[in-house]
């Protein structure tokens, strides 16, 4: 079918994140006395989806140490300033994604973002990279009472601000967060191979469209 709106992830799923966030957590948690702590991409990758929080939990969990709720938060004051600075360093849109959207815009579809990333990080990634090709982008925001995904409450709130029926749009991720979220959502949802996830554990979350390109993305959401 056709959607009236795409909403999509953002790490992985239009941006390639990774290395900033690779960067990122390294600093963190060698800034917080864990010097050991060089991470790849596929573990940053692994650590992300969930918010912050969650990845500075798997990070220590990574290195064999107690992630406690106040040593997450002391790892986390360093983090987000960190990040905050350094978010756009090597980060950038994936192939054919910036052509993708804009096809999509020229037949009336609808385009957000939706993200566990910090707001702030959210926003300024968007309109840096993808500018009114996404009509808004709305990261976490817990602290004003909207859940992270998978609850369903930010892709809620961009469906109101958008005029459309959540069952009216699609959400496109690469993770099982993403599909947990399109769920909760009652919405349908595309994955994508190129994220944070391949396609065997996509396969393994329930994923049951998996798109290999932009283009097969494209054709996805205009049905």
């Amino acid at each position: 079918m056709r959607y009236k709106a795409a909403i999509f992830d953002m790490d992985g799923t239009v941006l390639d994140t990774a290395e900033d966030l690779r960067r990122a957590i390294s600093y963190a948690m060698q800034e917080a006395g864990y010097g050991e702590a060089e991470f790849s991409r596929a573990q940053a990758c692994a650590f992300f989806g969930s918010g912050v929080r969650v990845a500075i939990k798997r990070a220590l969990a990574e290195l064999g140490r107690e992630a406690n709720d106040a040593e997450v938060l002391r790892i986390e004051k360093i983090y987000r300033p960190y990040y905050a600075e350094h978010c756009d360093e090597a980060t950038g849109a994936f192939p054919g994604i910036c052509e993708m959207l804009m096809h999509l815009r020229e037949t009336g579809i609808r385009t957000a973002v939706v993200s566990n990333k910090p707001d702030a990080a959210a926003k300024e990634l968007s309109e840096k990279h993808f500018g009114e090709l996404m009509e808004m982008t709305s990261g976490e925001r817990e602290a004003e009472g909207i859940r992270r995904k998978p609850a369903p409450d930010m892709v809620f709130d961009v469906c109101r601000l958008l005029g459309v029926k959540p069952e009216e749009a699609v959400y496109v991720g690469d993770s099982e967060v993403d599909i947990e979220t399109a769920e909760s959502a009652g919405m349908p949802c595309i994955c994508v191979s190129w994220g944070f996830r391949d396609t065997g554990a996509l396969r393994e979350c329930g994923a049951d469209v998996i798109c290999d390109t932009a283009d097969e993305l494209e054709k996805a959401i205009t049905g």
